[in-house]
């Protein structure tokens, strides 16, 4: 029986000014089975060698050189929607948290945080899920719903203009609002990571999102992520 081919490494780009920090970053993703396919230093050198390369994830800090860590999200994801930004920097600020989410980053780590937890949340980041420091998710969620309290108008006057999802596609996006992960959405409704993922696939699609982070800020305006 023939066996099916091995799943390809995640291929990973880390953006750091540090050059003993980023060396050290690569060597443990590298370690851990990562493809790391780049690395630069300041903010032009990210957003070119990024364009060549296409990494899946991007490790970046904030704090870069010649042009800001959020500016080359925000140029990165403008040009390749599918890229999945994982911010990794030594400021727990709240605006910086929020620059960065609202640049188009899909999770924010703080420079704190063990060897085991930046492999992990390189996956999970890969994996479509929003990873973020403990406490910042919170924050992060408290923002889409603040500024959701002031788009009541514009929910009720675009209302008849949202594709309809299935019953299923909508039990997830409100798990997903909730800030539950893929696997936690996976044992809550009894079903696989990998239904989960075509679920919120599916419902990116119709909704014409590009990524987790834009799918929760969907689902908070129209107050799906209550009981």
């Amino acid at each position: 029986m023939t066996e099916p081919p091995a799943a390809a490494p995640v291929r990973v780009m880390v953006v750091d000014d540090h050059p003993m920090w980023r060396e050290a970053v690569a060597r443990d993703l590298a370690e851990a089975g990562y493809d790391v396919v780049a690395t630069a230093g300041d903010g032009p050198e990210a957003v070119r060698r990024a364009r060549a390369v296409r990494p899946g994830v991007l490790v970046l800090d904030l704090n870069l050189p010649g042009l800001p860590g959020a500016e080359v999200c925000r140029q990165l994801v403008a040009v390749e929607p599918s890229l999945r930004v994982l911010v990794l920097s030594a400021s727990g600020e709240h605006e910086d948290v929020l620059e960065a989410v609202k640049s188009g980053a899909t999770g924010y780590l703080l420079k704190s945080a063990a060897r085991e937890e930046l492999i992990e949340a390189v996956r999970r980041t890969a994996a479509g899920d929003a990873v973020f420091t403990p406490g910042l998710a919170g924050l992060v969620l408290g923002e889409y719903r603040r500024l959701a309290a002031g788009t009541a108008a514009a929910r009720a006057a675009d209302a008849r203009d949202v594709p309809r999802l299935t019953e299923r596609e909508t039990e997830v996006l409100r798990l997903v609002a909730k800030g539950l992960s893929y696997r936690q959405i996976a044992e809550r409704l009894v079903i696989s990571h990998r239904t989960v993922q075509n679920h919120v696939q599916n419902t990116l699609g119709k909704l014409q999102l590009h990524n987790r982070v834009e799918l929760v800020r969907y689902a908070i305006e129209r107050g799906l992520d209550g009981d």
